[in-house]
């Protein structure tokens, strides 16, 4: 963070001093809420939890060094005391990035999200220094110590904003005004929490809404291939430039094609000239991140030739997102483990057809969360679509919504053979172990409650004989 006095802080927030002999004392470390990840200067953050209260925690964060605690009540060391701590955190990040004067630049989606954010942050990078969303810390606790990680060096803030409800992202970009601002789509991602694409489309449009207007910088990026996306220019004063493969659109990306990998290649076209990308991510879907990321690079200066060679070199930043790794017997697993909805979940299988040409595949999948009423013909149609691009085998993990995904497979196939429902990670561990032969393909994919990450993890561990290559 930028270096900040505890008096300046209280200020900030709203909040009183305690046990501060000198309030002129500077943070001048990171703001942390996790009592592990305390350095030397920096501000802790106290949040009361159901199982775990970090105002428990304040003596031992002074004693490895923190400055102060950012609290709810008096804890017996130096202290800034607020009514309510996550508004706190709010308005101190709010106050940092009013002095920053970085640009923000803020994205929003259904789907590939963290993938954007990632390459954004790749590209960007390059031109000047770069803070960006670590992983998918996209809420309202997340956002705000994204924000204050930043320093005086500090050119572009990338920030990653999630959604549960309408208001949301309003509150957010109120943390950090966006002037850039990029909705990647609208899909079915949490569709039982919103209860339709229209009313998603509705939360996501909210970060257009925020931007400034044009003749004040505002620039909405805006997905052409998306109408629900698209139609989000009439909610906004900014900008508005277009990404996608319609001929319509600014940034586009023409001849897309897919290496032998299943590595996405394709031709950029910005206003400012064309290049050639081929990137080292799996699968046709982040030809749309891609565009996307080049459309803010385009806006902020970059050439086609300079955003083309970043996005080429571009690579995963964050876990288990169709992290691809080939065990010394040549099995290649795809732990994509993360996070699943019906739009990512299509997409990795997509990417693993194509992946697995000319060998045997296996979808390792469970179940997606909540679909509300979808749900039984999301999976329905994931198992169906498993069986369309030909993937060998599924194997469907867990309880009733896995029984969807098998049945969907079962009723689409010839045999029946193309699918197995099995009761939990170790039941699919131990069935790919006796099955598997080298050569094989295998991709792992399901929301993130459902751990698949561990059935990943197990088949490295199984083939670690020599070393494991990672690619």
């Amino acid at each position: 963070m930028i270096a900040l006095s505890l008096a300046e802080i209280a200020t900030a927030v709203g909040g009183q001093t305690h046990d501060i002999p000198d309030p002129s004392v500077q943070v001048t470390g990171p703001v942390v809420r996790d009592s592990r990840e305390v350095e030397p200067g920096s501000l802790f953050v106290a949040f009361a939890g159901e199982r775990v209260d970090g105002h428990d925690f304040a003596p031992a964060v002074v004693q490895a060094g923190a400055v102060a605690v950012l609290a709810s009540r008096p804890v017996g060391v130096p202290a800034i005391v607020v009514d309510d701590v996550q508004a706190a955190l709010g308005a101190l990040a709010r106050h940092v990035v009013q002095r920053l004067g970085a640009t923000l630049v803020a994205l929003t989606g259904s789907a590939g999200k963290t993938s954007t954010k990632d390459l954004i942050a790749q590209v960007l990078q390059r031109k000047a220094p770069t803070v960006w969303t670590p992983g998918s810390l996209n809420n309202e606790i997340g956002l705000p110590l994204t924000a204050l990680s930043a320093t005086e060096d500090t050119k572009f803030l990338v920030l990653e904003m999630g959604a549960r409800g309408i208001g949301h992202i309003r509150y957010l970009a109120e943390l950090t005004p966006p002037r850039i601002g990029l909705v990647l789509n609208v899909g079915t991602a949490h569709i039982g929490e919103f209860g339709g694409r229209e009313q998603i489309a509705l939360a996501k449009g909210e970060l257009v809404e925020s931007l400034p207007a044009k003749d004040e910088g505002g620039v909405a990026v805006l997905n052409a291939d998306d109408p629900l996306v698209r139609a989000m220019a009439s909610r906004t004063k900014a900008k508005v430039i277009l990404f996608g493969e319609s001929g319509e659109a600014d940034v586009r990306a023409e001849n897309v094609r897919l290496t032998d990998s299943g590595q996405p290649a394709f031709s950029l076209h910005t206003p400012s000239g064309c290049s050639d990308v081929t990137m080292r991510l799996y699968g046709e879907h982040h030809v749309s991140n891609a565009l996307a990321a080049a459309a803010v690079a385009h806006e902020l200066g970059m050439s086609a030739d300079e955003i083309a060679l970043a996005l080429s070199e571009a690579g995963s930043l964050s876990r288990w997102r169709m992290e691809v790794t080939e065990r010394p017997d040549g099995v290649t697993v795809v732990n994509d483990a993360y996070n699943a909805n019906p739009e990512s979940m299509r997409a990795a299988l997509r990417a693993l057809a194509a992946m697995g040409k000319g060998r045997r595949t296996w979808a390792v999948l469970g179940k997606m969360a909540e679909l509300g009423d979808e749900a039984l013909a999301e999976h329905d149609a994931v198992g169906r679509l498993a069986v369309r691009l030909n993937v060998s085998k599924l194997v469907a993990v867990g309880g009733r919504e896995a029984s969807w995904l098998q049945l969907g497979a079962y009723n689409e196939g010839s045999w029946g053979e193309e699918s197995v429902h099995v009761s939990d990670a170790q039941a699919a561990v131990d069935l790919l172990r006796s099955e598997l032969r080298p050569g094989d393909v295998v991709l792992v994919k399901a929301s993130r409650s459902v751990g698949l990450e561990s059935v990943a993890q197990a088949l490295l561990e199984t083939g670690a004989e020599g070393e494991v290559a990672a690619r």
